[in-house]
């Protein structure tokens, strides 16, 4: 007669948690089986199923592939105006505040490459390494995400807030980072040389420290998976939009709605920004419901001015066609 161990309820529920943990790990940890830094058809799928409500054209990696026209104009989108379209749309966790940024007139604008570090656990390091190892990645776990980078991406990753020994990349990352992305960094960590990283034209990084340490006591535990950024949710492929007024990760199949209603709430305001220091309008006139003399006066000044404002004409035409100011 065998004997079997006794295991109360609590240790089962235990190995019940070990097990679900390291199964969604192996599935979260770079999507599965791969013979390249690249994603494998399993990841691809894990993205397209959490961006389902993307229709539109997809990047190699499964994530929607926002078109650049749209990234462009969408870094002439205040936060607040990108914040306001999005609660509207029931959109209300989104934004982030309370970065430090290298530079505080450099703006970062493109398509959320995502990743989650968490707490290091050594047997759970081993497997990401070893599975590392085998789709031959090279380095540390922390450059991983960087060499998936493309044209337009921004590196967004949740550090757990940690700043000593949290320190995501430092200038020679960094240098990688914009090299293949043309962009900066999100992260909810920290970074190091920060005068090294301050001397790459065109770069910046929104963080929340830097510090002179390693990276210590920290692995990754996923690449293009949904992530917490205080108190923001990020998924891959969301455009990024990070000013100095905060961090706000925009639903790509919200991109181009932000940017067209932007657009017009911008144009409204230039045009009633320069009647008020006319003195040809109130303020009451302004802020309230436009009468017909002031709607015909607006778009006969949108006509007069299109080939000076920040938008392209083609949307100023359209708003002229439909006239519903």
């Amino acid at each position: 007669m065998s004997v079997q161990p006794c295991v109360s309820k609590t240790g089962r529920r235990r190995l019940v948690r070990v097990a679900l943990l390291m199964v969604l790990l192996s599935t979260l940890v770079l999507g599965g089986a791969s013979t390249t830094p690249r994603m494998s058809v399993a990841a691809v799928d894990r993205v397209q199923t959490c961006t389902s409500a993307w229709t539109g054209e997809r990047l190699t990696d499964g994530r929607p592939k926002v078109p650049d026209d749209i990234l462009r104009r969408m870094r002439n989108v205040s936060i607040e105006e990108a914040w306001s379209i999005l609660r509207n749309e029931g959109y209300r966790n989104q934004f982030e505040g309370g970065w430090q940024m290298i530079h505080q007139d450099v703006p970062v604008v493109g398509r959320a490459l995502t990743a989650q570090y968490m707490p290091t656990r050594p047997d759970v390091k081993k497997m990401i390494d070893d599975t590392g190892k085998a789709e031959g990645r090279v380095g540390a776990s922390n450059s991983w995400p960087i060499d998936m980078l493309q044209k337009g991406d921004v590196y967004v990753a949740d550090g757990m807030g940690k700043i000593v020994d949290g320190t995501l990349i430092g200038d020679n990352l960094g240098n990688s980072i914009f090299a293949k992305s043309g962009n900066g960094v999100v992260f909810d960590g920290s970074v190091r040389d920060v005068e090294g990283l301050a001397e790459i034209d065109g770069f910046n990084a929104f963080v929340r420290g830097w510090d002179p340490s390693f990276i210590q006591e920290v692995m990754l535990t996923g690449i293009n998976v949904p992530i917490r950024i205080g108190r923001a949710i990020c998924l891959p492929g969301d455009v990024v939009l990070a000013k100095r007024g905060g961090v706000i990760f925009i639903p790509a199949h919200l991109a181009e709605k932000v940017v067209r209603n932007a657009e017009a709430v911008m144009l409204r305001d230039r045009f009633g920004h320069q009647r008020l220091k006319e003195g040809k309008y109130t303020p009451g006139q302004i802020d309230g419901r436009w009468s017909e003399e002031i709607r015909k006066d607006f778009f006969l000044w949108l006509e007069q001015n299109m080939n000076d404002l920040p938008v392209p004409k083609e949307a100023i035409k359209e708003i002229l066609e439909k006239r519903t100011w």
